[in-house]
């Protein structure tokens, strides 16, 4: 992975729950990790949730003023630009859809110096609606790019039913993250699994991950 990850995708593709994953592992190999969270559409299920935790770990979280709060506007300050420079990794939890991507649009220009040493993820969950075509999936995708004006580098497999997730679905899903890498040309850099089955999964370029993330009835 490279220096600087944006991880965009459907509402509950599992963006968040992958961006805190890759904050914890870059952590863990000792690296300073910096995370954006820019959901500014999705009052649930945001990176600015696992504040404490993340200062806990000595990550650090920039997120809009509005976080975790009553506002309606967001107010983003902070400096992408300085942020890319300090960080050994830089993660940006990006908004789900077209919607969430126009606040990335806003930093496309600056992000652009970082071309070389940026991956641009798209997350994809075939478990969940309005993505379950892999068509469906990629018009999504092209429409992420146009609201962002950048252009992703890989796809992640992160097809998941929650706390329902088997060996099973993962494995059925490689057909599926398989013909979106064909139809967009992108390479699939991993597919993520739970940590308690990954052993059961026999499938190339495996990232287990913990749920951080969970549904209100979990």
């Amino acid at each position: 992975m490279k220096r600087i990850i944006i991880v965009t995708g459907h509402y509950g593709s599992g963006k968040t729950n992958l961006s805190v994953n890759l904050a914890v592992d870059a952590n863990n190999k000792g690296k300073s990790v910096a995370v954006v969270d820019l959901d500014l559409v999705n009052p649930y299920f945001r990176t600015a949730d696992f504040k404490d935790y993340f200062e806990s770990i000595g990550v650090k979280l920039i997120a809009p003023d509005f976080a975790n709060s009553n506002l309606d506007v967001p107010s983003i300050q902070f400096d992408i630009e300085q942020l890319a420079m300090n960080e050994d990794c830089l993660i940006i939890d990006v908004g789900g859809d077209d919607a969430g991507a126009f606040a990335l649009g806003r930093f496309a220009d600056a992000l652009s110096h970082y071309k070389d040493d940026t991956d641009m993820l798209y997350v994809i969950n075939q478990r969940r609606y309005l993505t379950e075509n892999a068509d469906d999936a990629v018009k999504l995708m092209y429409e992420i790019e146009t609201a962002s004006r950048m252009k992703h580098t890989a796809i992640v497999n992160n097809t998941n039913l929650g706390r329902e997730t088997t060996a099973g679905i993962i494995t059925k899903s490689a057909d599926f993250a398989k013909n979106i890498s064909e139809k967009t040309g992108l390479p699939l850099a991993f597919t993520t699994c739970p940590y308690e089955i990954s052993e059961l999964i026999d499938m190339p370029d495996i990232f287990p991950i913990n749920v951080f993330v969970k549904a209100i009835w979990d």
